[in-house]
């Protein structure tokens, strides 16, 4: 589940955007101010819904130090009509995206969800652009592997074999030795294999990749 940060002095505005975001299936977190919003920020948010005008520290300050202290956080920008040229300003600085106000929820819905996915992309991104990760998601039966150890949590590597259907087990142990070097896949005491926490990483955006290519799929 994705964690919103709403930045907002209009408290009414605040709470109605809360509620969409809530009722859509985002934990929420809410800010009246940018000294607010800087006390409730952790890695754990993913996305900033930031006013533009705010007494105090304003929006272009405020995005200034939500950047410094975490510089791949989305930030989408809320500005007035007339404030359009500032929203576009701070979009120079660091800003991901901007909403002119009133805005509707279908509206509010989907900018939220397409930055969230350009996130995870460039997540993605960063994941897969070391070497020996490329090198190990090249193979499609490494590929296989991973994913069929994804689905089922923890196999044996005979199981694997047959859920795969690979009769060449030297091949096997091969493939499975690479993503092991590689950090994607670990052995326990039981001889099961399971997905390390990259792994999972790692299967996350093939899927997301797959998904992004062919959204049919």
């Amino acid at each position: 589940m994705a964690k919103i940060l709403v930045v907002d002095d209009d408290r009414e505005l605040r709470e109605n955007i809360a509620e969409v975001l809530t009722e859509a299936g985002f934990e929420v977190l809410k800010a009246e101010s940018g000294e607010k919003a800087l006390q409730l920020l952790g890695p754990a948010v993913d996305l900033v819904l930031l006013d533009l005008v705010m007494p105090g520290m304003g929006g272009m300050a405020t995005l200034s130090l939500l950047k410094q202290h975490q510089p791949r956080l989305r930030v989408i920008m809320l500005t007035a009509f007339a404030t359009v040229e500032n929203a576009v300003e701070a979009m120079r600085r660091g800003a991901d995206d901007y909403m002119t106000k009133p805005f509707k929820v279908g509206d509010l819905l989907m900018t939220v969800r397409k930055n969230l996915e350009e996130a995870k992309f460039q997540e993605c991104h960063l994941a897969l652009d070391m070497d020996q990760t490329f090198n190990c998601l090249s193979n499609p039966m490494r590929r296989e592997i991973l994913r069929c150890i994804g689905r089922e949590g923890r196999i044996r590597f005979m199981d694997l074999a047959r859920r795969l259907q690979i009769e060449d087990h030297t091949k096997m142990n091969f493939h499975l030795k690479l993503l092991r070097e590689a950090g994607l896949v670990a052995q326990d005491e039981r001889k099961l294999y399971t997905l390390t926490a990259e792994g999972r990483r790692v299967i996350g955006c093939m899927e997301l990749l797959a998904h992004t290519l062919n959204p049919k799929v």
